[in-house]
């Protein structure tokens, strides 16, 4: 039997103040040559949206949300695990054998053996991938969000405790995807 395929599995948006916790999940061609491929943190906006596109066509892939109400009320822990097993299950699975790597400490509750890898967004290039679907898909939430909440400037910080974004909870309260149970001072 060969050996399984690789689904790596990240997250992006566990440190804002407003909006969901999204993550991906994606199994990459075998030899899959991506280059430029990173941790999204690393990457411009350019290079991001370049390889997302890249990924996109030639991937399986799934994403996951959790909503700034289920952060709330099960914490952005179990929401970050629960949105990575939701991105799992979105994902369409091949007929062989398959095994996760998930980045960070801990691991979330799916089908198959999953190893959680502290920096794997920056070591397993599927983990990677993951790492830029889960980015480029929130942010362009948090954009389309600016649309309906203006005042807020989530298209510029995409929920981020700024000052800016601190700032204008402060002078309108909270919009209706602020995390309430996150801190939130000028």
């Amino acid at each position: 039997m060969s050996e399984p395929l690789l689904c790596g599995i990240d997250e992006a948006g566990r440190g804002p103040l407003a909006g969901p916790v999204c993550a991906a999940a994606v199994i990459l061609p075998k030899e899959f040559p991506l280059p430029g491929l990173n941790d999204s943190k690393k990457l411009s906006e350019a290079l991001r949206e370049s390889l997302k596109d890249t990924i996109l066509r030639a991937a399986a892939w799934g994403i996951g949300w959790a909503s700034a109400s289920e952060i709330d009320e099960i914490n952005i822990h179990n929401a970050t695990l629960l949105a990575m097993k939701r991105a799992f299950e979105a994902l369409p699975l091949p007929p062989y054998p398959v095994r996760a790597v998930a980045d960070g400490l801990f691991t979330p509750d799916i089908a198959v053996p999953c190893q959680a890898l502290v920096k794997a967004d920056s070591k397993v290039p599927e983990v990677m991938a993951a790492s830029i679907l889960a980015k480029t898909a929130r942010d362009r939430l948090m954009e389309y969000y600016g649309i309906f909440y203006p005042q807020y400037g989530y298209e510029r910080h995409k929920g981020y405790p700024t000052k800016a974004h601190r700032e204008a909870v402060f002078r309108w309260g909270p919009s209706p995807i602020q995390r309430l149970s996150f801190a939130c001072r000028p």
